[in-house]
């Protein structure tokens, strides 16, 4: 569907917060009505016409313009606050406060009024051809080995040993669970492997199995935690009869050539090189990123940007639902989350807080250097970067293109690749001084430091 068109008009408000009232025309208000009203027809019986038949003039006057305009309010608003967002070319934050007013009557457009905080603005210090520190790549010796037991432990292999259970071994085990003396759900298992010491089990489960022996039977007491997932039982002691059936250990392959041959090479010093060389790429990708991001943020310590509370706020929070999202994608709820966690909701916003101001002035800052630098990326330019996006959607870049742009999401996407290249900008212009030389300059005197913080800091010169 065509993105709708939506006149607006932007009030700056007080702490980095705007004010647009927009209005939708007449035409597009009555298009969406008749749109509602062959909906709302599709599941009603009128005289005279086909079950699911009735023209969308006949529907309307069957159970009024208001009740179909109402519906068709519903499904659109979320569409014209898209648009409504998009023409007032503002970066929202944070959940708006909508005001939709009185429904229009026939023949008159649509307003509604959003209040809603917004990216705020940096005014840019210096920003090209910083010197920033930037570390060597190394393997060390320590981070080879390190990959070679983790080689060695995933080739382990879990054997039955005849000892009690230690933190690190593995049982089999039956367990029935009760709470006040009754059986509830998912408090029974026949041949459960668990970890001592993995922490996966309900806080004081695992401790109280270190130590048993195959064929021991043991009264395992606990809590469920005040938000533990299953309601019925937070908060509540629980009581588990566990037989202890076997007791198994990681066992470890012997460090040599024919661990190298599993893993797919001829010898050790083979896996060893080959492990050596892999850390040494990853490292280099990393130093990169470690880089650019150094460098942003010395922009960022040089612009100026006012963060408001509220604001880093309202983005802790869209953090947070973003987690929860990718979370969900895994099975992993909110309820359980928290509990694995051992925090609750607001810590985990207010925890986030920081980041949320720091990601909110680098934005700022990109957005900035965008527009002084009057960075527009061409429409080859956007092809090109939707290339690595194309397969993914089964399509080609062109057609990505159009459908983006049919969407109304082709601004957004300009604008992150604007960003990007700013970022590119910022790195490529950027000098890099070692690690040391970083350090040193940060202990530099001048008359001006003197005065404010006091004497008794070292001059740094090439060389020393």
């Amino acid at each position: 569907m065509a993105v709708p068109t939506v006149s607006t008009t932007v009030t700056e408000l007080p702490e980095s917060r705007v004010r647009v009232q927009a209005e939708v025309p007449a035409e597009e208000v009555e298009k969406r009505v008749a749109h509602a009203a062959r909906a709302l027809g599709r599941s009603m019986r009128v005289p005279g016409f086909r079950a699911g038949k009735a023209p969308a003039p006949v529907v309307i006057k069957r159970i009024g313009r208001d009740a179909v305009l109402d519906e068709a309010v519903r499904d659109s608003i979320g569409g014209w606050y898209s648009a409504a967002i998009d023409a007032a070319a503002i970066v929202p934050v944070g959940e708006p406060a909508l005001d939709m007013g009185e429904l229009p009557a026939y023949g008159e457009p649509l307003s509604f009024a959003i209040e809603i905080g917004v990216r705020p603005q940096a005014t840019l210090g210096e920003y090209k051809g910083l010197e920033v520190g930037k570390r060597e790549p190394e393997a060390s010796d320590e981070a080879v080995e390190a990959e070679v037991e983790r080689v060695r432990e995933r080739s382990g292999r879990l054997e039955t040993v005849e000892r009690p259970a230690a933190d690190g071994d593995f049982v089999v085990m039956d367990y029935n669970g009760t709470v006040d003396g009754v059986p509830f759900p998912g408090g029974e298992g026949r041949d459960q492997l668990v970890e001592l010491g993995s922490g996966r089990l309900v806080p004081g489960f695992e401790e109280q199995l270190t130590g048993a022996s195959a064929d021991e039977e043991r009264t395992v007491r606990i809590t469920f935690p005040e938000e533990y997932q299953a309601t019925e039982l937070a908060g509540k002691p629980a009581e588990f009869a566990v037989t202890v059936k076997e007791v198994k250990a990681r066992q470890l392959p012997e460090l040599d050539d024919d661990l190298a041959v599993e893993a797919g090479f001829d010898t050790l010093d083979e896996l060893r090189a080959d492990i050596r060389e892999r850390l040494a790429e990853v490292e280099v990708r990393q130093i990169r990123a470690d880089f650019r991001e150094t460098v942003l943020d010395t922009a960022v310590a040089n612009a100026t940007i006012d963060v408001p509370p509220a604001l880093a706020e309202a983005r802790a929070r869209e953090l947070w639902d973003q987690m929860l999202h990718s979370l969900g994608h895994q099975g992993i709820s909110k309820e359980m989350y928290l509990q694995f966690s051992g925090r609750s909701e607001e810590d985990v916003v207010a925890e986030g807080r920081e980041d949320a101001e720091r990601q909110l002035k680098r934005e700022a800052v990109l957005a900035a250097v965008v527009a002084a630098e009057s960075i527009e990326p061409s429409e080859d330019e956007v092809l090109e970067a939707l290339e690595q996006a194309a397969p993914e959607e089964g399509t080609s870049a062109k057609k990505l293109f159009e459908r983006m742009k049919d969407a109304g999401r082709l601004e957004t996407f300009k604008a992150e690749l604007a960003q990007r290249r700013a970022l590119d900008l910022l790195a490529d212009s950027a000098k890099a001084i070692t690690i040391e030389q970083a350090q040193a300059r940060d202990k530099l005197w001048t008359p001006a430091a003197d005065a404010r913080e006091g004497a008794g800091r070292e001059l740094w010169t090439p060389g020393s």
